[in-house]
């Protein structure tokens, strides 16, 4: 199977190499362009194999997604968030990072990009090829800083935006562990601690697909049509209300159809929160293709503006086919390589029951939008991992102090009181 997976990533590499080739509109050096796109490709395959396994992982660990069915959905949702709304941390990483003022000359930026797109896509290939889940996006952002200083010394780094990625890298896990555990902790007492477990389940799941979607709406909105139409807070408003109606409205004859005759016990609710798990991981692969496309590309893209313009400090536009590089390299390399990995991390995360793998890819989607939204480069593998201590950690916490679960324990099977 390796033999034909490397083929392919070659193929997609050459198609690249020839999208490149056709449609940048620079003659003179055009083949820069090319051996740019070649490497961008390269690292969108890697973030790919390596990155994405987290987003479906909890889904496929917790028997709510087949392993085809997560790719297929991983695959749509990481291009459609690369394409949509990937435009702003492209921006941070592209020109953020270093201030291209400083730097002597457009060939040095040009080829400082080039180093830092070389040393992160090795990085990350090697971490994958040992099995070892490392953030694409601390392999990028140093890349580019060290790539940077070589050229031309400490001052070229833009310390304050350095700072505010460092400070995100810190906070993020910290959001999405408390984000998590507050799920759970709503969870917990609205679901799993009701004496009719099928009712509330009835009343509330609905509601939280409904939240979610909600949300996601008013994001695409203000993210995603910047290009063709900009909604004020009104309107963006109304859209997130909307959806919510009309998700709720759906969703909710559907989970009671599908409660129905169910034993009011946890191993229902299991089953029931196999339509939200789906719809966060779905969220959380388009919230990873935000953030992450622009690890392959932001570079990419800096180099081919430099490129076509010869000036360096311009506002980099990035073209479309770039960002198709990018969430087609994405995918291809979760489709080749992936499955390796989601087989890894979902099984690693075995105690992830349904609702407590909804809990983290949710938080992990909600952080990642919210980091995508400031433009601020955060790790998805590192947010996730934040998230389930957060989940562990609260259900210890729970487990030790709660007088309602010790009352339970003395009333009923044992066997129910599972959290």
């Amino acid at each position: 199977g390796s033999a034909v997976s490397h083929g392919l990533a070659l193929v997609f590499l050459g198609v690249t190499a020839l999208v490149a080739s056709l449609l940048s509109g620079t003659e003179s050096d055009g083949s820069l362009v090319v051996l740019a796109a070649i490497l961008g490709g390269y690292m969108a395959l890697n973030i790919g194999a390596n990155d994405v396994a987290n987003n479906v992982g909890p889904a496929v660990g917790s028997r709510a997604l087949t392993l085809v069915g997560a790719l297929i959905i991983a695959a749509i949702f990481e291009s459609a968030g690369a394409l949509i709304a990937g435009g702003e941390v492209v921006k941070t990483i592209s020109k953020g990072i270093i201030d291209p003022a400083l730097v002597p000359d457009s060939d040095t930026f040009i080829w400082a990009m080039m180093a830092a797109l070389v040393s992160s896509a090795v990085w990350v290939n090697l971490a994958t090829v040992i099995g070892a889940p490392v953030s694409t996006t601390h392999a990028v952002v140093g890349g580019v800083m060290g790539a940077g200083i070589a050229a031309a010394g400490f001052g070229l780094v833009n310390w304050e935006t350095m700072s505010a990625i460092a400070a995100s890298w810190v906070i993020s896990p910290l959001m999405g562990g408390v984000i998590a555990a507050l799920f759970l902790a709503f969870i917990k007492v609205n679901l799993i601690y009701q004496d009719d477990k099928i009712a509330a389940a009835r009343r509330w799941i609905p509601v939280l697909v409904a939240l979610m979607a909600g949300a996601f709406a008013s994001y695409l909105s203000i993210k995603g049509f910047k290009r063709v139409w900009t909604p004020d807070t009104t309107t963006v408003v109304l859209i997130g209300v909307g959806t919510f109606f009309v998700t709720w409205l759906i969703t909710r004859p559907a989970i009671r159809r599908q409660s129905e005759g169910m034993e009011n016990r946890n191993q229902s609710l299991r089953k029931l929160f196999h339509i939200p798990l789906i719809c966060s991981a779905a969220l959380l692969s388009f919230a990873h293709g935000a953030n992450d496309v622009a690890n392959a590309i932001g570079p990419l893209a800096a180099i081919i503006h430099t490129v076509e313009s010869g000036d360096i400090a311009g506002k980099v536009t990035v073209p479309i086919w770039v960002m198709m590089i990018g969430a087609f390299g994405i995918s291809l390399g979760l489709f080749l390589y992936g499955p390796k990995l989601i087989r890894m991390v979902g099984a690693k995360i075995t105690k992830m029951n349904p609702m407590r793998a909804y809990c983290v890819a949710l938080s992990a989607a909600i952080t990642v939008i919210f980091a995508s939204y400031l433009g601020l480069p955060v790790s998805s593998t590192h947010v996730a991992v934040g998230a389930v201590f957060g989940v562990g950690f609260f259900r210890e916490f729970y487990t030790k102090h709660s007088k309602r679960r010790r009352e339970m324990v003395t009333r009923c099977r044992p066997e129910d009181v599972q959290p």
